[in-house]
């Protein structure tokens, strides 16, 4: 049976009514984060083969989402450039990056020696435009930083980054750059201590192994372990080594994991690591691998419970950079990105996604934000591994005296990351309005002088 509301029976409206009308819900809480969207629309246009999991149309299915659901009119949109080989090599290795910058389909046969010196494969294949993708996705991540850094923004969203993967010398699953850590290097810039939490399926070690030493970033991965799955490691005795000594967190995961228990176990973890570490701003890593029905995960999460991690993080008000990273069902993925564009903003979306989008077909059946992907997997998760878990990585905090302290220097200048033309631009801008102030100066004595001598 069908009922018809009050409204639906009384009242009509006009075609433009209807077109113009929100498909979300602000809320107007008392604290309205600045939120800004960083994406730069050519890094959806690649491709790394026809059977390859990943699939980077997906970001273009999350921005028409976002744009149709109208989120663009409530934040800041920003197509940042590409990063440049200087920003990259922060990070990492010249001799890799060299080769991601000259290796092609065509040339290939020259480089296999190398192949496996950077763990090129079938997980990291070569694709045309390899390194142009890298450097835009690392490009939008670094732009999303300074932003925080600057304070224009409170929170900022790259849903192009999060290859949490990649190494300082080499690939690693699917990813080839990784933007999180030139990221979080940004932000230790400004801030003392930066926390990375990764709800990703998979174990984000290309961001523990570049942090494993040092107290100033404290990672936390939430993640699928068993000794095999990729990439194998994520136990909980990788806690940190020197400095970095109970600086890395892990909570290794079984499968089929459902909502209500990730979502406990989630907060709990989460508030007492916020309340001991004390960062200045965090970094969320948003893999989607870690919803039900993934092509490459194994747990029964839906995108409500996904995005209620965001929820709580977000509730901390602290700056925060949310990026995306794994999955591999790109009509999950977008909703699930979506919706959590939706979570930064306080907005509610409503559950029917809107028809006037392109692609629109890709997501029937249901046509809905909010698709059943639950139940799929056995929950191999008891209440007593949970426990043990949790009661492992709180055993940790124990360790640490409190929120490790640095002294900061001076912020330097080049946060704005404009590129080096530019830079010489505005530096010869700069130096001309100083000698036209200086020339104005002197003018203007002289002519005290000449007055002076004609009296």
């Amino acid at each position: 049976m069908v009922i018809t509301t009050w409204e639906e029976a009384t009242l009509s409206y006009d075609h433009k009514t209807t077109k113009e009308k929100p498909f979300y819900e602000d809320f107007l809480s008392s604290w309205k984060p600045r939120v800004s969207y960083h994406f730069n629309e050519e890094v959806s246009r690649f491709h790394f083969g026809v059977r390859h999991p990943m699939k980077p149309f997906r970001l273009m299915l999350t921005d028409h989402l976002v744009l149709g659901y109208k989120l663009h009119e409530c934040m800041d949109l920003y197509r940042p450039r590409r990063a440049t080989r200087e920003e990259i090599l922060e990070f990492h290795d010249d001799a890799y990056i060299d080769f991601l910058q000259r290796v092609t389909p065509d040339n290939v046969k020259e480089f296999t020696k190398v192949f496996t010196k950077f763990n090129i494969g079938d997980d990291c294949p070569i694709f045309d435009g390899m390194y142009d993708y890298s450097s835009i996705y690392t490009g939008a991540s670094l732009d999303a930083s300074r932003k925080l850094i600057n304070e224009q923004s409170d929170i900022a969203i790259n849903w192009s980054g999060g290859l949490h993967h990649a190494k300082k010398f080499e690939a690693s699953g699917f990813c080839y750059i990784n933007d999180i850590v030139l990221g979080i290097l940004n932000l230790l810039r400004y801030h003392p201590r930066v926390l990375y939490i990764d709800i990703d399926v998979h174990h984000g070690d290309g961001v523990q192994e570049a942090f494993y030493a040092t107290d100033r970033v404290m990672t936390l991965s939430f993640h699928k372990y068993n000794g095999d799955y990729f990439p194998g490691t994520g136990n909980v005795d990788e806690i940190g080594s020197g400095v970095g000594k109970h600086y890395s967190l892990n909570v290794p995961l079984r499968d089929g994991i459902d909502d209500d228990s990730y979502i406990r176990l989630f907060k709990s973890i989460v508030e007492p690591v916020l309340t001991s570490y004390q960062p200045g701003a965090i970094v969320l890593q948003c893999g989607a691998d870690s919803l039900g029905c993934d092509r490459l995960g194994c747990f029964n999460l839906n995108t409500k419970a996904h995005a209620e991690c965001v929820r709580f993080v977000r509730s901390f008000n602290l700056p925060m950079m949310v990026v995306g990273g794994g999955g591999y069902t790109p009509r999950n993925v977008s909703r699930l990105w979506c919706l959590e564009t939706s979570v930064c903003l306080d907005v509610e979306l409503d559950s029917r996604l809107p028809a006037s989008i392109p692609f629109v077909k890709y997501f029937a059946p249901d046509y809905s934000l909010f698709p059943n992907l639950s139940g799929k997997i056995d929950n191999k998760n008891s209440r007593k591994y949970l426990e043990s878990v949790k009661t492992q990585v709180m055993e940790q905090l124990r360790y640490l005296n409190g929120a490790p302290s640095i002294q900061m220097q001076e912020v330097p200048p080049d946060l704005m990351g404009y590129d080096q033309e530019t830079d010489c631009a505005m530096a010869d801008e700069r130096s001309d309005r100083t000698t036209d102030e200086r020339d104005a100066e002197q003018e203007a004595k002289d002519g005290v002088r000449r007055g002076e001598q004609v009296e």
